[in-house]
């Protein structure tokens, strides 16, 4: 499955510490798989996120939280078209099932108070060079939580892992169209991939983040 927050924001991310700093403003707490160290924000509350690897059983409601993103933000665009039903969301309940089997994809998700509010997952791969690198395939967040850091605590969990598995560069796709996704991703170091020039008729984007490089300076909380 090529990533395309096309699927709203189906990516390839990375970033660095900063995020953290920006999430707390938000009075994010982020956490790590057991036995894996990250930094906590303040003490839990309502509005606490917890990011850990996700689950079969939480794979209906991904799925869900995928369609009904997707169709938030095509709806702007295509505002009659169907894309919350029930085929979309079968549809993503089988891609999702597919990346949850496999060993190559890891795939996290975002809860508050109990309920997924976001989901990421992403594959290693290696780049041209033959370094380590990674592919982010999907980042979406539930519409109801967007501009809430739920989407930059999914990204810095992402960094964390990429940085301690030694990746040097991440890759995404997202829409022309999805503008929010594109803003989101520029605020947090992405950039157009001068590699894969987008074709005239393109309906995504290519970015690329170098992950050797630290970030110069914080980015925004949002998203």
């Amino acid at each position: 499955m090529r990533p395309a927050p096309d699927e709203g924001l189906q990516v390839r991310a990375e970033a660095g510490e900063a995020q953290a700093r920006a999430a707390s403003d938000e009075a994010l707490q982020v956490r790590a798989a057991p036995g894996e160290a990250l930094p906590v924000g303040p003490a839990p509350d309502e509005t606490a996120i917890l990011v850990r690897p996700a689950t079969a059983a939480e794979l209906a409601a991904i799925a869900a939280l995928h369609s009904g993103a997707r169709a938030a933000y095509h709806r702007a665009r295509f505002p009659d078209a169907p894309f919350d039903v029930p085929a979309e969301r079968a549809r993503w309940h089988d891609a999702w099932a597919r990346d949850l089997d496999r060993g190559d994809t890891p795939a996290l998700c975002a809860t508050r108070r109990g309920t997924v509010v976001g989901v990421a997952s992403y594959r290693h791969r290696a780049d041209d060079r033959h370094r380590p690198a990674v592919t982010l395939h999907q980042l979406h967040v539930d519409p109801g939580h967007w501009g809430t850091g739920v989407g930059l605590a999914l990204h810095h969990a992402c960094l964390r892992a990429w940085h301690a598995a030694g990746v040097s560069r991440a890759v995404l796709d997202v829409l022309w169209h999805n503008h929010r996704a594109r803003a989101f991703y520029t605020r947090l170091g992405w950039r157009p991939d001068p590699d894969r020039r987008p074709a005239p008729d393109a309906t995504h984007l290519t970015l690329t983040l170098d992950l050797a490089t630290p970030p110069s300076a914080p980015a925004p909380a949002g998203q």
